[in-house]
């Protein structure tokens, strides 16, 4: 319970990873600012005490009104994680052939989208408060415009982080590996997951040590 008492948002959190997020609420009241109203009502339902704001993080107009909304209701804002993203349907394209306006939809919302949200909340943040952008391992390989848009995660947050400092509001970023999700099972094929598991360094490591096969 050491969120007892707070408001944390957390975008992107009708599935996979973002749901994870909400659910470990540790006493928070969670927003679940997620795109789809089904999968959105069912997490906040699941929860409990949780509110269902439906947002489109590209448009920040929708940012703007899922910050106002959440004060109206709750009347603090403590916690950002901005983790809303494209990738469950994400094409599986190269930077060189990707369509244009695909790839703005895109990086609106997996670069832009923590950016629209951050600005929306920022004048209800006080000192003490924390923003936590979801990056990826992908940011520092050959993973296209997805891992383009992660990397730009990456910059964005050390550069709120400096911006931000001097006010008591930390943002730092969370860069997972793969992680067996839905939206993973479903733009990976099985042989290609295994294999990527299996090249895992600890995955090796504790092969050399006989502890798998």
């Amino acid at each position: 319970m050491r969120f007892q008492d707070k408001v944390a948002i957390v975008t992107g959190a009708g599935q996979g990873i973002g749901e994870g997020y909400a659910l470990a609420a540790e006493g928070a009241r969670v927003v679940v600012a997620e795109l789809s109203e089904e999968q959105g009502q069912r997490v906040a339902k699941e929860i409990g005490n949780a509110l269902f704001v439906k947002v489109d993080v590209s448009d920040p107009a929708s940012a703007q009104a899922l910050a106002d909304t959440v004060i109206r209701e709750s009347g603090r804002v403590d916690h950002l994680v901005n983790n809303a993203a494209i990738f469950h349907d994400m094409r599986r394209e190269g930077l060189v052939n990707v369509d244009y306006d695909y790839l703005d939809r895109f990086l609106k919302v997996n670069l832009l989208g923590a950016l629209y949200c951050t600005r929306a909340v920022l004048p209800h943040l006080q000192e003490g408060a924390a923003i936590v952008n979801q990056s990826s391992t992908a940011a520092w390989s050959a993973t296209g415009f997805y891992g383009l848009a992660k990397a730009g995660i990456n910059h964005l947050t050390v550069s709120l982080a400096a911006e931000l400092g001097d006010r008591g509001i930390r943002v730092n970023a969370i860069a997972p590996g793969p992680t067996d999700t839905e939206a993973t099972r479903h733009i990976m094929p099985q042989d290609y997951r295994e294999a990527m598991v299996r090249a895992f360094p600890l995955i090796l490591a504790f092969k050399a040590q006989g502890a798998v096969t």
